[in-house]
């Protein structure tokens, strides 16, 4: 981003000279931007992706004895937040080809247990690594039991889904989508930053208020929140680097079409864009290997290409969620994808040359 480091730099000394820190008049016009964008009526900045999703379920009254239905394979936050609340995650399994939630596998979950389809308050569907979960039959399915979804888009701002209904930007469909502005997103910040966008006006108020203890008007508080405010340097770099997010995520499409075209190395999984390329913003390009997922690391390491694992462990083998009395073996689709999958360079920098530099290094080592 050095093209635009100067600029970010006068929207920084900007800010440090208005002493304005805290919400003010760039939040307000971040948040109109990313709502118009993202297709909503109203945004919501918040502090971090986590608490968008966070203050979405406090807003929505998720509580003890409540369930949440969502994936066991995402970023911990997803599950996270739920059992903050006290209420009780609720998995089933992706889609091996998308790696978002599998809407055939929630539909069986719901006709599967009837008495406990009746405490679910909220389904979260994940729109994993910048391509949108399969949106029209999960949102009939929570139209029919009166559940409303809230999209965990964190890793999905601009993308878009082909619904019946029309195109619809990920963020847009459910009673709120929740965006994370950490700086490895397409639309990154200088620390941690979120938003929640939605269409519902009484919901988007209450937001306003819970972001800020619940308090309205000041030291006046109707009900009890946090502090989940996004500072205003961090919507100052937002706002130098919004107009360039479309060029952005056209560049990753470029750098995924090369890979698509080129990594030919059999028993390897190239991500699958289901809806078409243009509908994906490639926030990872995300591989499957076929065995020695950690020796190829281990080898990637040594020829100094960048990459990580996006997510080792589900969320139904993670140690804290014990409790919940899910087994190896539940979810093996999930299981499998955390056993292979690694994600490699995808940034809009990312030059061809580098490119056949990684591609070279896996013909090496799976060759």
């Amino acid at each position: 981003m050095r093209s635009i480091g100067d600029e970010i730099k006068r929207a920084a000394a900007e800010t440090f000279d208005s002493t304005c820190y805290i919400m003010g008049p760039k939040v307000a016009e971040l948040e109109k931007a990313i709502a118009a964008y993202s297709g909503a009526r109203f945004g919501v900045g918040v502090s971090s992706g986590t608490d968008a999703l966070l203050i979405s379920l406090m807003a929505l009254e998720i509580k003890l004895g409540d369930l949440v239905v969502t994936t066991p394979y995402s970023f911990f936050a997803t599950a996270g937040v739920i059992a903050r609340l006290h209420a009780t995650p609720v998995f089933v399994d992706i889609d091996p080809s998308t790696y978002n939630m599998d809407a055939a596998a929630l539909r069986r979950w719901f006709a599967d247990n009837p008495q406990q389809a009746k405490q679910v308050k909220a389904i979260i569907p994940v729109h994993l690594y910048g391509q949108c979960a399969d949106m029209d039959p999960i949102l009939a399915l929570a139209q029919e039991y009166g559940v409303p979804v809230v999209e965990d888009a964190a890793q999905a701002i601009g993308a878009t889904y082909p619904s019946a209904a029309g195109l619809k930007r990920a963020g847009s469909m459910g009673a709120a989508g929740c965006f994370s502005f950490f700086p490895s997103k397409n639309l990154g910040c200088a620390g941690d930053g979120g938003m929640v966008a939605t269409n519902d006006e009484a919901l988007a108020e209450k937001l306003v208020r819970l972001r800020n203890h619940g308090a309205q008007p000041k030291y006046y508080h109707s009900l009890i929140g946090g502090n989940f405010r996004l500072d205003a340097l961090q919507a100052a770099i937002l706002l130098v680097k919004f107009p360039h997010l479309e060029s952005w995520h056209s560049q990753r499409r470029r750098n995924a079409e090369y890979y698509d075209a080129n990594l030919n190395v059999r028993g390897i999984q190239t991500p699958a864009a289901v809806y078409g390329r243009e509908y994906h913003i490639y926030n990872q390009y995300v591989v499957s290997v076929p065995e020695k997922r950690d020796e190829f690391r281990e080898f990637l390491k040594k020829k100094e290409i960048g990459h990580e694992v996006y997510y080792p462990v589900p969320f139904h083998e993670q140690e804290c969620f014990r409790y919940l009395g899910y087994r190896t073996g539940d979810f093996p689709h999930s299981e499998r994808a955390a056993r292979h999958t690694v994600a490699l360079p995808i940034y809009p920098e990312l030059a061809p040359e580098m490119q056949d530099y990684i591609l070279e290094a896996i013909g090496e080592f799976y060759g």
